[in-house]
């Protein structure tokens, strides 16, 4: 079981929703250091394994008949009673860090964060559970995505007290346009599967062509509103170029190729690390700009 929690929680992801958390609540300052750890400790293996068993358990149908299913990009959980302990490990592991995190926050009347964590987990549980689904309403799905990936920043930047400014708004703006873009490309290589098993996505919607198109002015659009944060942020609008171009490759994909997407979306998962690693570089400059001001 610990096998398969740790596959179903995603590994190779984990760092896309601890690490938003960890540079908005580290940059952002004043919050002291075990409460940072244990967000960032939340945010990496029980956030995800909520976000990704959720989905395994209520997606096994369709995975079933997806060709991709069965490793690092998604388990495969065709035992009912595998399924059940999955649910349960999603569900519970996450009950005691939340527990610290909004208690530390309610005793201390910073509702806004508590705010912020209860709308993340809510995307959590509604993109997958039965009878929520947002997964299988188009468009709602890839904003439902991309708060996934949002919220931890927005929940660090809340629970350290940030100040909003337009400069802020444009960079989470950005980085919510760039979930919205990666979700939909990510979508168009399951068409096939996801029809035949019933489920709808703004790429079953759409067609895999014209998502291709519109993922790509996605990405395109949060290198633009990058240009309006503070200095050196407007660097990290080159960074939209290596995703527009990725996706580009795939602008004549038709819906019986779709499936043709899917190296698109194995140079993404790599692509992702490099861009963390450039952003880091870019934060750190902000920082030592910021220091250097003061």
């Amino acid at each position: 079981m610990i096998r398969t929690l740790f596959w179903v929680s995603r590994p190779v992801s984990w760092v896309n929703t601890a690490y938003p958390f960890a540079a908005a609540a580290i940059l952002t300052g004043g919050l002291p250091a075990w409460l940072v750890v244990l967000g960032v400790v939340f945010f990496l293996v029980p956030y995800n394994l909520a976000m990704y068993g959720i989905n395994d358990v209520f997606d096994f149908a369709s995975d079933l008949r997806n060709p991709r299913k069965g490793g690092v990009e998604g388990s495969v959980l065709g035992d009912p009673a595998v399924r059940r302990r999955v649910l349960a490990w999603s569900v519970l592991l996450p009950v005691p860090f939340v527990a610290v995190l909004a208690g530390w926050s309610a005793v201390r009347g910073e509702w806004a964060a508590v705010l912020v964590l209860a709308v993340s987990l809510f995307a959590v549980v509604a993109y997958s559970w039965a009878g929520l689904r947002f997964k299988e309403r188009p468009f709602l799905d890839a904003a439902t995505s991309a708060t996934h990936f949002v919220s931890p920043a927005v929940y660090g930047l809340a629970l350290a007290g940030a100040t909003p400014t337009p400069a802020l708004a444009a960079l989470l703006g950005a980085f919510f346009l760039w979930g919205m873009a990666s979700q939909m490309f990510g979508a168009v290589q399951d068409v096939v599967p996801d029809r035949e098993g019933g489920l709808a996505s703004v790429a079953t919607v759409l067609g895999a062509r014209r998502t291709v198109l519109l993922a790509a002015g996605l990405y395109a659009a949060a290198g633009l509103l990058l240009l309006a944060t503070d200095p050196p942020g407007p660097l990290a609008a080159l960074l939209a170029v290596p995703y527009v171009v990725n996706t580009l490759r795939f602008r004549r994909i038709t819906d019986a190729t779709s499936g043709a997407a899917h190296r698109g979306w194995q140079l993404f998962l790599p692509l992702n690390y490099v861009t963390g690693f450039l952003v880091t570089l870019l934060l750190i400059g902000w920082a030592l700009t910021r220091g250097a001001a003061a």
